[in-house]
């Protein structure tokens, strides 16, 4: 066995090790009640969430695809009507927009923060474009200051994808929608919020994950929606609820999303340790930027002043065709690493005949060839990572005597 093979990339069994007790008996305290679905557990977390994120309605549901999807049933969109996302990023946001018959428009992002680019907002508009949903990539908010001001000024929905960023914190100054509408399609009146605010509670809807892997995970699937208004809250719950309000009486078409008291329990108790989590996370990024900051042909993650960084991915930068190298050679060192994500989106076939591309996605092509994640998770040490970061130097300088 190779002394690098307990590397992982995600050390879930550790973290649960860590707080068995409690779990192990939230998870008997629902066993013993037996009231699986929607048990008083679920409510509890939901209200806990929401005391923690500062926002006033938090609706849980059964994973963060459904969140988005639900999310865009609850502004009544028409079909082809356009929704702008980020060409960079995972499927989910670009997929609910495609099953609801919109049209995902796809925008180039920023190479240093992976988020949506602020400055090529105006290629995307046209007069079908009625949201926007910006992606808190790796555990970094987008820049959410230009996004709510250009939202406003042309009277747009924004719907925020926080499943790789809860807890982190978006600072500067944040607009609130116009008090009048102008149009039918215009959004809420009142949705966004004062700095500093937490993501996902700063656009009219909030989603995320709870998927086991993200900072907030549980034991299976799990997500949840959050919002300030309380008839858009109204139109979610309904929503998740199969359209209605008092059972068997349908008002809407909905779906069946809903949060298993079981996977609440957990996310309860977990959510106490949150903060911690963060915290261990972020110390743990700050010991890979220390080790490889300098190396030549690498390029490590940059934090934004507009917004604290909770590395749900720690996410380096290979340029010079030399990431999958890097890869192999990791791996042949028993130090797994990810690639998040291979594939623009407008290069997927799913989208490449369905959506709308807003001019060059140039950044995006280039990041899908460059971005390796290293191991990140709460229960990193620096044992762990000097293990990590002398293969990486050893890739980089083979003087060091290993050669690539």
């Amino acid at each position: 066995m190779h002394p690098s093979s307990s590397i992982q990339m995600v050390d879930l069994k550790g973290q649960y090790l860590c707080i068995k007790e409690e779990i192990d008996a939230a998870i008997a305290e629902v066993l013993h009640s037996t009231a699986f679905i929607n048990g008083s557990h679920v409510e509890h977390f939901a209200a806990h969430l929401s005391d923690y994120l500062r926002v006033p309605h938090v609706i849980p549901c059964a994973n963060g695809t459904d969140a988005l999807q639900i999310a865009l049933m609850a502004l009544d969109l028409q079909p082809g009507d356009e929704v702008i996302v980020p060409a960079f990023t995972y499927v989910a946001a670009a997929e609910v927009i495609a099953l609801l018959k919109l049209v995902p428009v796809l925008v180039d992002v920023d190479k240093n923060n992976f988020n949506i680019s602020t400055e090529l907002l105006d290629a995307a508009l046209s007069y079908k474009t009625r949201a926007i949903i910006p992606v808190h990539l790796f555990g970094q908010c987008a820049n959410m200051t230009p996004i709510t001001t250009w939202a406003q000024k042309h009277n747009l929905y924004v719907i925020e994808d926080a499943a790789q960023s809860l807890g982190a914190i978006c600072r500067g100054e944040l607009h609130s929608p116009p008090a009048e509408r102008s149009t039918p399609h215009s959004p809420p009146a009142k949705c966004n919020t004062s700095p500093p605010a937490h993501a996902g509670t700063i656009g009219h809807i909030g989603c995320t994950s709870f998927f086991p892997s993200k900072n907030l995970g549980c034991f299976g699937d799990g997500g949840a929606l959050m919002t300030k208004d309380a008839q858009l809250a109204q139109q979610i719950k309904m929503i998740a609820n199969h359209g209605q309000q008092k059972k068997y009486i349908h008002e809407r078409i909905g779906c069946n999303s809903r949060l298993d008291t079981l996977q609440a329990a957990i996310l309860d108790v977990k959510l106490k340790y949150l903060d911690q989590y963060e915290a261990a996370r972020y110390a743990a990024a700050q010991r890979y930027t220390q080790a490889l900051q300098g190396i030549e042909g690498l390029i490590c993650p940059q934090e934004e002043p507009y917004s604290t960084h909770v590395y749900h991915q720690y996410t380096l930068r290979v340029p010079n065709n030399l990431r999958d190298a890097l890869k192999n050679h990791l791996a042949a060192a028993g130090i797994p690493s990810a690639i998040y994500y291979p594939l623009p989106l407008h290069q997927q076939n799913a989208f490449k005949t369905i959506a709308r591309t807003a001019g060059s996605l140039s950044v995006s092509e280039q990041l899908c060839k460059e971005v390796l994640s290293l191991p990140m998770h709460t229960e990193l040490t620096p044992q762990i990572q000097n293990r990590i970061t002398e293969q990486i130097k050893a890739f980089f300088c083979p003087s060091n005597g290993r050669d690539r």
